[in-house]
C-alpha cells in the first residue's frame, strides 16, 4: 500500500496550503495577541495556551502576500517546529486530507531555492502549497524571539 500523508488544509487570501498533521497540535478560534516591543517583522506577538507562551507568526508577511488586520473569522494553527511551538494565524482552516507520497511534487523539483515551501500537491481543483515549518523561523529570529519573550 501507498504510504499516505496527511495534510491539515489552510487558507491565507484565495491560497490553499497545508502543514504535516503530525507537526500540528490543534486549530482555536483567534485570540487577543499581545504584541512584543522588541518583536521580528514576523512575529505578531505572543498568545498564552494552558499557561504556555506561543509567538504568533505572520504567515502573510512571510509569505509575501498582502497585510490586512485579523478579524474574528481567522484562526490559529497551533504547531511544532523542530525547535519550538508557534501559533500560525490563517484565514481558515479546510480539514485534513490524505495524498499518496508520490502525489507530493518538491519545491526543488519545481523553483529551486524557493523558501519556506516544502512542496505542492496537485488536486482536481486546483493546488495545495505544503508549507515548510522548519523554515519558519531562521535560528537567528528564534534568538531574537527569545530574548523578546524574556523581556516581556
Amino acid at each position: 500500500m501507498d504510504d499516505l500523508d496527511e495534510l491539515l488544509v489552510f487558507a491565507l487570501e484565495e491560497q490553499r496550503y497545508a502543514l504535516n498533521v503530525a507537526s500540528v497540535e490543534r486549530a482555536v478560534r483567534l485570540v487577543e495577541i499581545t504584541p512584543l516591543s522588541a518583536a521580528l517583522d514576523i512575529v505578531m506577538g505572543i498568545i498564552n495556551v494552558q499557561g504556555r507562551v506561543i509567538p504568533v507568526v505572520n504567515l502573510r508577511k512571510q509569505l509575501r502576500l498582502p497585510e490586512r488586520a485579523p478579524t474574528l473569522s481567522d484562526q490559529l494553527i497551533i504547531a511544532r517546529t523542530s525547535r519550538r511551538r508557534v501559533a500560525l494565524l490563517v484565514d481558515s482552516v479546510g480539514g485534513v486530507i490524505e495524498r499518496p507520497s508520490e502525489d507530493l511534487v518538491t519545491a526543488g523539483e519545481i523553483l529551486p531555492g524557493i523558501v519556506h515551501i516544502r512542496g505542492v500537491v496537485k488536486l482536481e481543483d486546483g493546488v495545495i502549497l505544503i508549507h515548510d515549518l522548519d523554515q519558519c523561523l531562521s535560528l537567528e529570529e528564534e534568538r531574537l524571539l527569545d530574548e523578546a519573550i524574556a523581556n516581556g
